[in-house]
């Protein structure tokens, strides 16, 4: 029965190939079961997980891989690494290490809407580098909801004081421009009093929506800077680490330096376009001193210092996980940094053999070791473990595995070498644009799953560097920012009730083009000489488009 069902999928997936490719049954099953597997994660029939357990079965059946064989794709390096991120996660939200942070950075910018906005973001971006963006935005939104229904609630009482010089006006009120000209001449009359109210309940409104908003496109931004921040950037690491297992390009060191410019200027330029879209376009904050304080903002003031005060003395398990943060950065920062010796070079022969899991495996450990009472238990982590991503890359890995003993991969590649006439910046701007598409409905992790093993062969055949590929591709799997649905942390702050869909949709879509337009730059600029991207590397096969 197998062994029918086998042939009739060869024989259907042959028939629709152009007649100029050999029809090769192999290839053909393990490019029905991708086929099927990007159905099924797009369309979500089933759980992602479940998906991911589809090679698992499938290819056994068709004679691809033995099943010890794919079982041994489902857990590797990659899971290591992150059980020791997610310890730290789960040490930082339960010891409250993570509000201490978020109030301090947001009282440093002062409460002035456009700082304060900017001061949420900035807060929120850096969370979200060590810590999955979910958990980012849900540390985050209690306390930005606390400040945004002071707001709210300062507008409702209808105070009478100064204007705050952020919050012009900005035109759509009725004879709002009449107003503001008489703001300026400091004309007060009772008929300018109701209108003036209304203009400032919806300024309060417009502020909720652009603080909302920004926070779940922080936790995206922030989270593409570090290799740990999202799931894709691990996923990308461990595919590169599978498949090209001489390339030692990638690491914590260079990764930020290529990340960490395009996630300030992605930051700075959201920041910019959300002040515009919900505020106003009135900038001269940017360069005006800062005068006496608005009775709003001496509001919002007053909550963020009261919540501060409720966390009340740093407390020893706090100090205790800041430390431990703060020794594994410096070690996966210093562990081989690739322009000076790095500590891993201190094992000269065994110096593949340490990695950034052994990192934080090594140091989360002391979570549950040191203290008489541990910091965290077994079933806290278990709680914040993400065991579907886990199965969702070892579907992945085991994907990729079955693609390379198929001889699908070759086969893709004879099929795209045509592309190798084009710009290598337009192929990339062509997979970056169709990544960012689908992972607006897709999951990340799902997006990048489905890609790697499609535009690693496309770099061989056209003979590029794959990591001018990969990398932006991975890094447009972050860019979901239209939908609620796009991605947890867009749903966590629709939830809140402040934003609609289309005010989503209209901010997503400004965010999209300066999210790739950024990574563009920073592909054509500074990522060649960090990833000598301008040349073929040794470690990458080389290709014959002739080879049958």
């Amino acid at each position: 029965m197998s062994k029918r069902f086998e042939r009739l999928v060869g024989d259907f997936i042959c028939s629709v190939l152009p007649d100029s490719l050999e029809p090769l049954h192999t290839e053909a099953e393990c490019g029905f079961v991708m086929m099927l597997m990007a159905i099924y994660w797009v369309t979500e029939v089933i759980p992602l997980s479940m998906t991911a357990m589809l090679p698992a079965i499938l290819f056994p059946l068709f004679g691809i891989m033995s099943s010890s064989n794919v079982a041994k794709e489902y857990f590797n390096n990659f899971h290591f690494l992150l059980v020791g991120v997610v310890c730290l996660a789960t040490s930082i939200e339960k010891w409250g290490l993570h509000r201490r942070v978020a109030l301090r950075l947001v009282t440093l910018v002062g409460v002035n809407p456009a700082w304060l906005l900017l001061g949420f973001m900035s807060g929120c971006a850096f969370l979200s580098m060590w810590v999955q963006n979910t958990s980012a935005v849900t540390m985050v939104m209690p306390i930005v909801d606390a400040v945004l229904q002071q707001i709210l609630k300062a507008n409702e009482e209808g105070y009478s004081g100064e204007d705050n010089p952020t919050l012009e006006l900005d035109g759509t009120c009725t004879n709002s421009i009449l107003y503001f000209i008489k703001a300026q001449n400091i004309i007060k009359s009772a008929a300018e009093n109701v209108p003036t109210a209304s203009c400032r309940r919806r300024q309060g409104r417009m502020l909720c929506k652009a603080m909302c908003i920004g926070i779940a496109y922080s936790s995206s931004i922030g989270g593409i800077t570090t290799l740990p921040g999202t799931s894709a950037n691990l996923i990308f690491s461990e595919y590169l680490n599978h498949v090209y297992p001489d390339c030692n390009s990638i690491n914590f060191a260079n990764w930020l330096l290529l990340c960490l410019p395009i996630s300030v200027i992605m930051l700075l330029l959201t920041w910019f376009w959300l002040y515009w879209l919900f505020i106003g376009s009135d900038f001269k904050f940017l360069w005006q001193c800062r005068g006496e304080q608005s009775d709003r903002e001496r509001a919002v003031k007053k909550v963020l210092e009261d919540e501060y005060k409720k966390l009340g003395a740093i407390s020893s398990q706090e100090i205790f996980t800041g430390v431990v943060f703060v020794v594994m950065v410096l070690l996966w920062l210093t562990r081989s940094p690739g322009f000076v010796p790095g500590w891993g070079s201190l094992f000269p022969h065994k110096s593949n053999y340490i990695t950034d899991a052994t990192v934080a495996l090594v140091l989360v450990n002391m979570f549950f070791s040191l203290n008489s009472e541990a910091m965290i238990s077994w079933k806290e982590f278990q709680a914040s473990m993400p065991w579907q991503v886990a199965l969702l890359v070892g579907g992945g890995f085991a994907l990729a595995k079955g693609a390379e003993e198929s001889g699908l991969s070759l086969w893709v590649a004879r099929l795209m070498t045509p592309l190798g006439d084009l710009p290598v910046l337009a192929t990339v701007t062509i997979a970056c644009l169709i990544v960012t598409t689908l992972t607006e409905v897709t999951s990340n992790a799902a997006t990048i799953t489905i890609f790697l093993p499609i535009l690693s062969p496309l770099a061989e055949a056209i003979h590029v560097n794959p990591l001018y590929i990969l990398i932006p591709a991975t890094l447009c799997t972050s860019f979901s920012f239209l939908l609620p649905v796009s991605n947890p942390p867009n749903a966590v702050v629709y939830a809140y009730g402040h934003i609609t869909i289309m005010d989503m949709v209209k901010a997503g879509l400004g965010v999209n083009t300066i999210g790739v337009l950024s990574l563009l730059l920073a592909m054509a600029t500074w990522g060649i000489p960090l990833f000598s991207l301008d040349t073929y590397p040794e470690w990458a096969p080389t290709f014959n488009s002739t080879t049958p």
